[in-house]
This record gives C-alpha cells, structure tokens and sequence, in this order.
C-alpha cells in the first residue's frame, strides 16, 4: 500500500488548491478514504473523509462550504479541492487509508497560505 499526495503550495488568502492523493497497492473504491491537515504545533486534525461507495461524505465544520473530497476509481485517485483558502488552513496535508487495522499516511503536501 503506497499513498503519494501533491498539489500543494503557497497561495493567496481566497485562492485555489487542489490537492490529489495517488494510491497504489489497493483500490480506493473498496475502502473510506481521508484527508487529514497537520499546522505546525498541532495534532494532525481529519478534514475530510470518502466511503467506500463514494456516495457519502464528511468535511469538518470549518471547510464544509469550502472544501470537496472526491475520488476516481478509474485512476485510483482522491482529491481535495479546496477553494476560500484561508491563513489557518495553512498546513501539511495527509491522505490516509485505514486497510483492517494498520492505517496507511502518505507523505504529505505542505500548503500555506499567505499574502
């Protein structure tokens, strides 16, 4: 199981990002899949969670009219998009994968966001 997230950056306040997760090893069709931030001094914090079926989603309260979890099955890809950015959502962004009991984290892609 390999995750590879990318698309992170530096951006203005209100700007755009989309950030997408490569997994390789298993399908992202047959398992929840969640994007997690981690700001410098914090506990790495769930931003957003895909099920299995894709037809169910969950964003955390303060990026809920702001950011979007996707995925396509075919590339074996899930996304944030993430529009409105704000200074506090400036963090290192983690795309993770729970297979049984062993939970799978990728790298990370650092974002930040600043004028």
């Amino acid at each position: 199981v390999q995750l590879v997230e990318s698309g992170g950056g530096l951006v203005q306040p209100g700007g755009s990002l989309t950030l997408s997760c490569a997994a390789s090893g298993f399908t992202v069709s047959s398992y929840a899949m969640t994007w997690y931030s981690q700001a410098p001094g914090k506990e790495r914090d769930l931003v957003a969670t895909i099920s299995s079926t894709g037809g169910t989603t969950y964003h955390k309260k303060s990026v809920k009219d702001r950011f979007t979890i996707s995925r396509d099955s075919a590339k074996n890809m899930v996304y944030l998009q993430m529009n409105s950015l704000k200074p506090e959502d400036t963090a290192v962004y983690y795309c993770k994968v729970q297979v049984g009991f062993v939970a799978y984290w990728g790298q990370g892609t650092q974002v930040t966001v600043s004028s």
